[in-house]
């Protein structure tokens, strides 16, 4: 497995996810229409030019698709078994497009599940940055995590 089994999640620990991502305008053009999304400010830029960004700002729903995926190769890829959901979701500034998204993310907290003896429940906070170092989007969210089986333990 790729993802980290329940026990091997550390209350504390940061992980800073190796893995960007540029955004580009086909993602905010499809994304913002497949979900029929129809805000100037994600599509027409001579209608964005004149609001307070100046220009188009990149889908809000995209980011946080994006920094609830960036970290799933490093965390959770073959040992999570749902989101159990988002808390907190903050955007305290826009994304543009151009911008490369980098991902860390946080253990907050964890504890065994009451009712499911092999998963465990994982609180993480994601924090997603711009190229500019800029923070983008910061989200909590509860994952249940498959527990290590016992023939991996041994």
């Amino acid at each position: 497995m790729a993802g980290l089994y329940f026990e091997e999640f550390v209350v504390g620990d940061i992980h800073r996810h190796a893995v960007t991502r540029t955004v580009t305008e086909t993602d905010n053009l499809l994304f913002t229409t497949l979900t029929m999304n129809s805000q100037p400010l994600h599509l027409d830029e001579e209608f964005a030019k004149d609001s307070v960004f100046g220009t188009r700002i990149v889908n809000s729903v995209f980011t946080l698709g994006l920094v609830a995926g960036i970290h799933v190769s490093d965390l959770t890829l073959g040992t999570t078994l749902g989101n159990l959901g988002f808390e907190d979701v903050r955007f305290p500034k826009p994304v543009l497009i151009g911008d490369t998204i980098r991902v860390e993310s946080e253990v907050l907290e964890k504890r065994e599940s009451n009712s499911r003896p092999d998963t465990g429940i994982v609180r993480l906070e994601h924090r997603a940055f711009n190229q500019r170092d800029e923070v983008v989007c910061t989200l909590r969210r509860a994952a249940m995590i498959k527990r290590r089986p016992a023939e991996v333990s041994a």
